[in-house]
């Protein structure tokens, strides 16, 4: 086969799916049947995998920090600090509860938001930083969490892509008040459509979450919020209550193809940058949900690599302060050259487990072309 013909697309879940089919479908069977309730299963499961008292499913991850947000008191005249080098959710989800973000800069290695800078964004209308555990590994916490709790700033965790990540025993999400998690198809722990999760160990903060989500009315119908109809729905649930028997193997599988990425394109310094592990202590748990790479002329090899069918995502193309929408804002005041030099070399090559060995080599050895004959 020639090196035109081969696919790699950035994402594929097919092979898993085909496997799980009948799974997903006995449980959604037995809940209509009179079964336990998905929803409620996996909120339990959750919970012990992260030690967070309280998960709260919802529709989407980018609804969870918005519920998330209103649950812990933030709103109209409160200032949330955020990284410039994220998704959108981060800052629009701020904005949606009348709050403003504002973007500090990002740490070369880690991506995350860097807590100097963040530090140094705080004023008295600060009501919360939300650090954004981003690709690979978390935030510093530790450092963020000092800084927080001296300037009397709530944590709230943008926890999306951060399932299975801790710091020593401690899950990504539960360092603050609160934290969220994607199930986004591509996310590590998927489902096959939308949904996202609140986690919280604070009663009072998970109890108005769920009524956030519930359109903001109680069993008994009383309406006491202006909540969202943003629930996680039961054939969800059922695809993830599967996804997680598997969520082990699946991660190392991921380390073993970032294993097989940072070996061969290692080789191809100083044109090409693989993922820097920051170490820490107590030691990290690191997941590889998205493997990015910083490289030279990356425009021109995301074209090469679409020629030889190859899969990319351009992880983020601006940064958040030269987003169209956000332009003059008060929250824009910073500098953010990490972030502005991300955006011009950092792209996402093709990390699920369903990819083969020879996929990964077929990515490299493209890779390794477009810089040997260019």
């Amino acid at each position: 086969m020639s090196a035109t013909t081969v696919q790699v697309p950035f994402f594929s879940g097919r092979r898993s799916a085909a496997r799980e089919r009948d799974a997903v479908e006995a449980r959604v069977r037995g809940w209509l049947e009179g079964g336990e309730d998905p929803l409620a299963e996996l909120a339990a499961r959750l919970s012990a995998l992260t030690g967070s008292r309280h998960v709260v499913p919802v529709g989407s991850a980018s609804d969870a920090l918005i519920v998330l947000l209103r649950a812990a008191g933030v709103g109209p005249g409160d200032e949330v600090v955020v990284p410039a080098y994220t998704f959108f959710a981060s800052a629009s989800s701020v904005i949606h509860v009348g709050a403003e973000p504002v973007f500090v800069d990002v740490e070369p290695e880690t991506y995350a938001i860097d807590p100097e800078a963040a530090t140094r964004a705080f004023t008295r209308a600060t009501k919360a930083i939300m650090p954004v555990h981003l690709f690979t590994q978390m935030a510093d916490l530790p450092r963020i969490c000092a800084a927080a709790r001296e300037h009397d700033v709530l944590v709230l965790e943008d926890s999306a892509e951060a399932i299975g990540m801790r710091l020593g025993s401690q899950h990504a999400g539960t360092f603050g008040l609160g934290g969220v998690l994607s199930f986004f198809p591509t996310k590590t722990l998927a489902a096959i459509g939308d949904a996202g999760a609140v986690m919280t160990d604070d009663d009072a903060l998970a109890e108005r979450a769920r009524l956030l989500a519930s359109r903001g009315v109680t069993r008994d119908g009383d309406h006491l919020e202006i909540g969202y109809d943003t629930r996680c729905d039961q054939l969800q649930a059922a695809v993830l209550l599967c996804r997680l028997d598997r969520l082990d193997a699946d991660v190392v599988r991921r380390a073993e193809i970032a294993a097989r990425y940072d070996a061969r394109l290692g080789e191809l310094a100083p044109h090409v940058s693989v993922p820097t592990l920051r170490p820490s202590d107590p030691p990290s748990t690191y997941v590889y949900y998205v493997y990015s790479i910083e490289c030279d002329r990356r425009d021109d090899l995301v074209a090469h690599l679409d020629r030889r069918g190859v899969g990319t995502e351009t992880y983020y193309p601006w940064p958040l302060t030269e987003q169209p929408c956000l332009r003059g804002r008060p929250g824009i005041r910073f500098d953010v050259p990490v972030a502005q030099r991300l955006s011009q070399r950092a792209v996402g090559l093709p990390m699920y487990p369903d990819l083969s060995d020879e996929d990964v080599e077929h990515v490299c050895d493209a890779i390794a072309d477009f810089y040997e004959t260019s």
